[in-house]
């Protein structure tokens, strides 16, 4: 099941940085169906996450913490 709310709130904080989804697949050089995919969390690519988060301002720890159990109580 995808957390289509989660997933909604990350392109709004992507949106309000001036960058999409999109934008970090062709930073990346990967398809746009394999990040939002990661997004949406029926995926996993520590280095999808990662670019998500860091565009999006947040740790891969914060946006999906049940695949970073070890980094709960990060706020960094």
């Amino acid at each position: 099941m995808t957390n289509v709310p989660q997933h909604e709130h990350i392109k709004w904080a992507l949106s309000a940085r001036g960058t999409s989804l999109s934008a970090i697949a062709r930073a990346l050089g990967v398809a746009p169906t394999s990040v939002t995919m990661v997004c949406k969390g029926r995926g996993r690519s520590r280095r999808i996450e990662e670019a998500i988060a860091d565009a999006a301002g947040f740790t891969p720890a914060q946006l999906w913490p049940a695949n970073y159990p070890d980094q709960q109580g990060d706020t960094a």
